[in-house]
């Protein structure tokens, strides 16, 4: 059995209040729905980029009850930008639920957050400890490299048995006393530590505050933790992009079916060939080929080829519907679909 070290929680809470981040926008609250906010967001995007959206999101959306009443391409056209849009449509339906099923109020407990939609076990005890100070352990990406390293738990977690086995300990290494103060810095420490410290590639190991008990650093092989051995393989798809125009600055769109490739998003037609994409299209129509480009999601390349087409307004050849630069900020795009439409 792997031996926990004494301290850990300790060391973690006094360092975040001397040397943790302190002033993100979503840090001086316990607010939940601000909590909460800020955690889907920050899912998978850096913090700069999630910096950007935060505040124009609360502005627009002050509280659960105007998101839940908003509707949702209102919802996607606001996300545009931070990518995984599925997390936006469970955003929009987790705002329903906690309307419809608890009154506006979030549930207090990281065991009744996790029933609603879009807020897996790590979400709901960020939450349920940052806002009501509850005693939640949280296992993330940054807090994993933490613990498998502060451990030296060679276990390999890519089985489920074995990560929920890390679970455990992590819940065992939790504060146990004044834990509405507590907990807050603990759960904000001990992510800070991953992100700024304890590092995939060269860990600052002379900055890190549990180096004394940790037992990867003891051995002097702290990348040699956490174990991982099955990978995602990275794919790669080219996607042809049909930039039709009429005149007034009119752009065709159509709503992505879901789920799939931005699914529930409007975006210009796409065709898996620049022959399908011909054969749409009226015999005599011109097109011009713009240049492509590659747009990066976490496992797949997606190599983007635009093709511009000028057709007359009355045109209606395909699912989806003309509309203008004036609607496209109120819209989900995609954002290399955005930023194309922009600079056109």
């Amino acid at each position: 059995m792997t031996q926990l070290p004494a301290g850990f929680a300790g060391r973690v809470v006094a360092w975040q209040r001397s040397h943790g981040r302190n002033a993100l926008p979503w840090q001086d609250t316990r607010d939940p729905y601000r909590v909460w906010l800020s955690e889907i967001m920050l899912q998978q995007t850096q913090v700069a980029v999630v910096l950007g959206h935060y505040q124009p999101f609360l502005d627009r959306f002050g509280d659960v009850a105007a998101l839940a009443a908003a509707p949702l391409d209102e919802v996607l056209g606001l996300w545009s930008g931070l990518g995984y849009y599925s997390r936006a449509r469970n955003l929009h339906a987790c705002a329903q639920a906690v309307v419809e099923r608890h009154a506006g109020a979030f549930p207090r407990t990281a065991l009744e957050l996790q029933a609603l939609p879009g807020i897996g076990p790590s979400t709901a005890a960020a939450i349920s400890s940052f806002c009501f100070g509850e005693r939640a352990a949280i296992l993330d990406g940054n807090v994993k490299r933490v613990l498998g390293r502060v451990l030296a738990y060679g276990e390999d977690l890519s089985s489920a048995a074995n990560e929920r086995a890390l679970w455990d300990m992590a819940r065992e290494l939790l504060p146990t006393r004044q834990l509405h103060e507590a907990m807050p810095r603990y759960t904000q420490g001990v992510m800070d530590i991953g992100a700024t410290v304890c590092l995939p590639r060269n860990p600052m190991c002379l900055l890190c505050p549990v180096v004394e008990i940790c037992e990867a650093a003891r051995q002097g092989r702290p990348e040699a933790y956490p174990v991982k051995t099955r990978k995602l393989r990275r794919s790669a798809q080219s996607l042809w992009l049909l930039h039709a125009q009429a005149g007034d600055g009119l752009v065709w769109l159509q709503k992505r079916p879901a789920p799939g490739v931005w699914g529930g998003l409007y975006c210009l037609p796409v065709f898996a060939s620049r022959q399908a994409l011909e054969q749409a299209l009226p015999a005599a129509a011109p097109l011009r080929d713009a240049p492509p480009f590659v747009h990066v999601l976490t496992h797949k390349d997606l190599h983007l080829h635009p093709v511009a087409a000028q057709l007359p307004a009355q045109w209606g050849g395909m699912e989806g519907g003309w509309f203008g630069p004036g609607e496209w900020p109120r819209l989900g795009l995609p954002a290399p679909v955005r930023r194309l439409l922009e600079n056109s």
